[in-house]
C-alpha cells in the first residue's frame, strides 16, 4: 500500500515547513506565549491567508484538505516549531461545525478558515477526566422556548480568548452515559458565562467555564437533539491524530537539537557523541520515533478509509506516542545534562511540550484499557499496542 504524499500534500508540508523556519524561531514563539491572548492574532491570519487553518478543512465546507494525512501533515510540522497559535482549538470546533451545523451557520466555518472567528469546544468537565460521555452540565427547557445550561466546564483549550464556544450538555439520562448528550453554539459573552483563563506550563492557553443559567435560542443547539456523541467522539479522534502529529514533530526537532549536541560538546578532549554508549541511547530514539510514524500512518489510513478498528487505530497511536514522548523528553535532556533545563535553551520547551500531550485526550494508560477494550467488543487484536 503506498501512503507517500500527493502532490497537495507536499505543497502543503513544504509550504509550512519553510514558512515556519523563515518566521516562527523560538523567540517569536515565546513572545506569543506571553501574549495576554497566548498567540498572536496577526500571525493567526497570517496563517490563515496561507491556506495552513483550510487545510484542516474539506472541500465541501470551503477549505483545502481535512483528510486524516492532511491533518497529519500539518500538525506534523506545527509540532516542530511548537506554535502556540490556535490551530488545535480551532480543529476540534470546527470539525463539530462541518458535522452538525444547519446552513445558516456554515458562515461560522468560512469565519474560521479566514482566521477572523476563534471556536472552542467546552466539553471536558472537573469530574470527568477522559471519558467523554461524563457530562453533567445540564440543558433544561426554558419555559419562555430554548435552553437553559447550567455546570462547570475545565481545561478548555484557548477558551479565554474564543469568540464562539461549542458546549456539551446533558439533555436526558444517567451522568455517564453517551446517549442524552447535546451541543450548543454559545457566544462567550452571554450573559451568565464566566471564564477563568491561564497559562498551561507548555506555553498554552486554556480556560475554566462556568455557565450559570445561560440562555440560549432554540437555533443554538447543533444536531439532533441528544445525540452529539457520535460527532463528539469523531471529532476528538481528529484532534488525538493531531496530537500524536504533533508530538511526531516535537520529538524530531528534540532528537535533532540532541544529534547536534552530541557533534559538538566535548569531554576528555574529544565530542561526547563519540561514546558508543551515547550513540545506542541516540539511536534507540530513532527507533521508537519511527515505531510512532507507523503508527500515526496506520491511524491516518484508518480515518480516511473509514476502518471498522479507526478508534482502535487512533488509540494505539496515543498510547505509543505519549509513551515514545516521554521517554524522548527525558533521554534528550539526559543527553544535554544541565543546559537543557534553561528557558534560553529550546529544549526544555519541547520536553514540556511532549509531556503535556500525553495527558490531553487522554494519557498512556487511558489509551491502553481503551484498546483492551476495544479489542475485546470488536475481536481486535490488542497486541501491537501493548509494548
Amino acid at each position: 500500500m503506498d501512503f507517500s504524499h500527493n502532490e497537495q500534500r507536499r505543497m502543503l508540508e513544504e509550504t509550512a515547513t519553510r514558512f515556519l523556519r523563515d518566521n516562527y524561531p523560538l523567540r517569536v514563539r515565546h513572545e506569543h506565549a506571553a501574549a495576554t491572548a497566548g498567540f498572536s492574532r496577526d500571525m493567526w491570519s497570517r496563517f490563515a491567508e496561507l491556506g495552513l487553518v483550510g487545510a484542516l478543512f474539506h472541500e465541501q465546507h470551503g477549505g483545502y484538505g481535512g483528510t486524516g494525512f492532511d491533518i497529519a501533515v500539518l500538525f506534523e510540522a506545527l509540532g516542530r516549531s511548537l506554535v502556540v497559535e490556535p490551530f488545535f482549538a480551532s480543529l476540534l470546533g470546527g470539525s463539530l461545525l462541518a458535522e452538525l451545523c444547519r446552513p445558516e451557520q456554515r458562515a461560522l466555518i468560512a469565519e474560521i478558515i479566514n482566521g477572523s472567528r476563534l471556536v472552542s469546544v467546552a466539553h471536558t468537565e472537573p469530574q470527568s477526566r477522559y471519558d467523554l460521555a461524563d457530562v453533567a452540565t445540564s440543558a433544561t427547557r426554558d419555559p419562555h422556548g430554548g435552553w437553559r445550561l447550567q455546570g462547570n466546564k475545565a481545561v478548555v483549550p484557548n477558551g479565554d480568548t474564543a469568540e464562539s464556544l461549542i458546549v456539551s450538555a446533558r439533555m436526558h439520562g444517567t451522568q455517564s452515559e453517551p446517549q442524552g448528550i447535546g451541543l450548543f453554539l454559545v457566544d462567550a459573552r452571554a450573559a451568565g458565562l464566566e471564564r477563568c483563563g491561564y497559562a498551561t506550563v507548555d506555553g498554552g492557553r486554556a480556560a475554566e467555564i462556568t455557565l450559570n443559567d445561560v440562555v440560549l435560542d432554540e437555533s443554538a443547539s447543533l444536531g439532533r437533539a441528544g445525540e452529539a456523541f457520535a460527532a463528539l467522539e469523531n471529532a476528538v479522534g481528529l484532534a488525538t491524530l493531531a496530537l500524536c502529529a504533533e508530538a511526531l514533530g516535537a520529538m524530531q526537532a528534540a532528537t535533532d537539537m540532541t544529534l547536534e549536541y552530541l557533534r559538538t560538546r566535548k569531554q576528555f578532549g574529544v565530542t561526547i557523541g563519540s561514546f558508543q554508549v551515547l550513540q545506542h541511547r541516540y539511536v534507540e530514539l530513532l527507533i521508537e520515533i519511527e515505531q510512532v510514524r507507523s503508527q500515526l500512518i496506520n491511524a491516518a489510513s484508518s480515518i480516511d478509509s473509514g476502518a471498522p478498528d479507526c478508534q482502535w487505530q487512533l488509540s494505539a497511536a496515543k498510547h505509543l506516542t505519549g509513551r515514545v514522548a516521554r521517554l524522548v523528553a527525558e533521554e534528550t535532556v539526559q543527553l544535554h545534562g544541565g543546559i537543557a533545563m534553561t528557558w534560553e535553551y529550546g529544549l526544555a520547551h519541547f520536553a514540556k511540550r511532549l509531556v503535556m500531550i500525553d495527558h490531553w485526550l487522554g494519557d498512556t494508560d487511558h489509551h491502553l484499557e481503551r484498546c483492551v477494550m476495544l479489542a475485546r467488543d470488536t475481536g481486535l487484536s490488542a497486541t501491537s499496542a501493548i509494548r
